[in-house]
């Protein structure tokens, strides 16, 4: 039974949420031959001030880059 994991940003709507859950629902099927009813998906949703890369959180980032659009 495969079981999928994914960690996303918080920000995406429960429509796109929902067909991450089903497009990696289906890749799961269509590459490994698992049955539908055996495959199970999980999406986290992680706040922008939790998830950070080179010491930066994605808020942090967004907040520069909107500094900077405002400068130009």
């Amino acid at each position: 039974m495969p079981f999928i994991e994914a960690t996303i940003a918080e920000g995406r709507t429960p429509e796109q949420v929902r067909e991450l859950l089903h497009e990696l629902t289906l890749a799961a099927h269509r590459t490994l031959g698992s049955p539908i009813a055996n495959i199970r998906v999980v999406v986290r949703e992680v706040p922008e001030t939790h998830w950070s890369a080179a010491d930066v959180t994605i808020a942090e980032r967004k907040a520069a880059e909107a500094r900077q659009s405002w400068s130009d």
